[in-house]
Parts: C-alpha cells; structure tokens; sequence
C-alpha cells in the first residue's frame, strides 16, 4: 500500500496512490494529477520509487519527466527488483530526503518488509474475547461472541493477508468457510490453511466442500494413507509438517507472506508460546461468558495479559459496543 503527495509552494497540487494490483503507482497518480505543477515540486512518497518494468515502467522515469524537484521517502524499498530508485533520482541531480515517517511507513505494509527476509510469514493472530476474556459460550447458545460491525471488519482484515488459519478445533467447532465475504473483495481469495496434525478434518465441513473453488492446504505428520487420499480427491492439498515452524517454513516457500490466523485457543497458545505472532488483535465484547469458556493464554506465559498493558497499541476502534486492540508484539 503505497500513498504520494506532490507540494509546491506549500500547497498540495497532486495526490496519488495505488489501487489495486498492476494499476498505475502512487507516483503516477500523484503527477497525473499535479500535471504541470509538478515542476519543481516536492514529492512525498511512503515507498522508494521503483526503478524497474514490472507490471508498470519505472517510476523514477515519471519523476524525471515529470521535473519533479524533490522527492522524500518514508522507507528504501527492500527488494533487489524494484529498489535502487532513489540512487537513480539522486544521479540526475534530484535532491532526495529518506527516513521521515519510516516507522509508520513500515507499520502500513509490515508483512512486505518482513517478507524481504523472514524465513517465515509476516503472522496477524486476531482473537474475538468477552469481557472476561472467554473465547467461547460452554452453553453453545452463541455462536457468535462479537456484534456484526467487528464480523465485518474482520473480513476486510481478511482481505489484506495471503493466507488465513485456524486449528482443527475451530474447523469442528465452527465450521468455517474461511473466505472474505463484503467488500473489499480481493483480487484472489486468500489460501485457507488447517493445522491438523493427523489430518482428521470431516470432509463434510465447508472447508473441504469447497477446496476446488478455494486453495485449501492442510499441514499434518504422517497421517493414515486413507485420510489423505480422501482429502486429496475433494481437492485439499495435504502438506507433511513435523511441527509448527516447519508448516510456517512452508507457507513462506508457497509466496505467502501475511498469515492472519483466527484461532482457536490451541492455535493461539502455540503461537504465543513460540513467540510467532506480530500482530495480535482482540475483538473483545462487554459480554461475559463465564469461569468455563475456554480462555487464549491458558500455557502461554504466565503475565501474557499483564504483558499487554506493555506493548505499543497500534491502533484502536470501536465496532459498535465492541472494542478492537491491535498490539505490537514484534516492531516492523
């Protein structure tokens, strides 16, 4: 997610950013827009311009057209293919500034830049908790322990990642479909993931109903020939993974990014315990559901909750009477 803005003489003459993927850049909204004001202007940009074909030609070719004056960027673009730009608008004499808002810049497109080097993907865990932080009604007579507005939004969260997933407790519990359903509606839905380790995921649920329309993988360890034979034929792709960090090691190879796992409480505590998460988001609703629900930091460490009165709170939004606490567990 790319934003830029083009000043001159302190007033905003262009602004610009990226759609959708293979649509025209940020910078080349934000000159399309400025058209001639854009001499000797300022640009602001929250990524390095990209200095190769890919999708689109080089930005940095834009910009020197364009006579832009000077060109201020919030982060160097990490990758090998398209960094390099600021380097090339320094050599034709435009000035260039790096580093201003680098931290929020790095926090809009984190999964991005961990991906550059991370041997795992970018992990969001999002759990929906009550007052007294249950995860679930042990009277089954609510599904759901957050209103509509946050189930809303949490398709749009669900939108931004490349993989979404959830432990087999949750595939029987809930009987997820696991898509992005409202808008934004992505390019492509994300891949829905199973951590299963005996792979014993009932082929009636919805997730495997439907895997030939959604790429679904499912990561287990030595399951019973029977059990992959059948996921194979409705389409489930079955991946051998000794422990977690080997289905993640995985994940990474397979291009994915940003995981945004929703649970359960077993997921959870296993992510935490391995200290794997880097976004944490709580839904939590002013319902309580008493000392039997199952609650997400039972194993993890034992200050968990009084650890996250420490750690930096990204942002915070009210979906109607529920509160969503997005925590920094790891810095950008």
């Amino acid at each position: 997610m790319v934003g830029a803005v083009v000043v001159r003489d302190g007033v905003v003459v262009g602004e610009g950013f990226h759609p959708c993927f293979g649509a025209a850049h940020a910078e080349i909204g934000a000159l399309r827009a400025a058209g001639e004001k854009a001499r000797g202007a300022t640009m602001y940009v929250t990524l390095e311009p990209c200095n190769h074909f890919g999708k689109t030609p080089p930005c940095t070719e834009a910009i020197l057209d364009a006579r832009v004056g000077r060109v201020v960027i919030a982060t160097p673009d990490p990758t090998s293919v398209a960094g390099g730009g600021a380097q090339q608008l320094s050599d034709y004499g435009i000035g260039v500034d790096i580093g201003v808002e680098e931290a929020a810049a790095r926090e809009l497109n984190a999964p991005f830049f961990f991906a550059a080097a991370g041997a795992r993907p970018w992990i969001t865990l999002k759990l929906a908790v009550s007052r007294d932080w249950g995860m679930n009604d042990p009277s089954r007579q609510t599904r759901w322990i957050t209103g509509e507005a946050s189930r809303r939004e949490v398709h749009r969260l669900r939108a931004n990642a490349d993989a979404i997933a959830v432990g087999l407790g949750t595939v029987r519990a809930d009987d997820p479909h696991l898509t992005c359903r409202g808008q934004p509606v992505p390019r492509v839905q994300p891949i829905r993931v199973v951590f299963d380790r005996k792979a014993e995921t009932p082929l009636e649920t919805n997730l495997v109903r439907t895997a030939r329309m959604v790429d679904t993988m499912i990561f287990a360890h030595r399951p019973p020939v029977e059990r992959l034979a059948a996921l194979h034929n409705a389409g489930v792709h079955v991946f051998d993974a000794a422990t977690l960090n080997d289905a993640l090691s995985a994940l990474r190879e397979f291009d994915v990014h940003h995981l945004f796992v929703e649970g359960g409480a077993q997921i959870a505590r296993e992510l935490l315990h391995g200290d794997l998460v880097d976004r944490l988001i709580i839904f939590q609703s002013p319902s309580t559901l008493g000392p039997d629900a199952r609650r997400p930091f039972d194993g993890a460490a034992e200050d968990f909750a009084a650890r996250l009165e420490r750690l930096r709170v990204v942002s915070t939004n009210v979906f109607d009477n529920d509160t969503m606490t997005v925590y920094a567990i790891h810095e950008a």
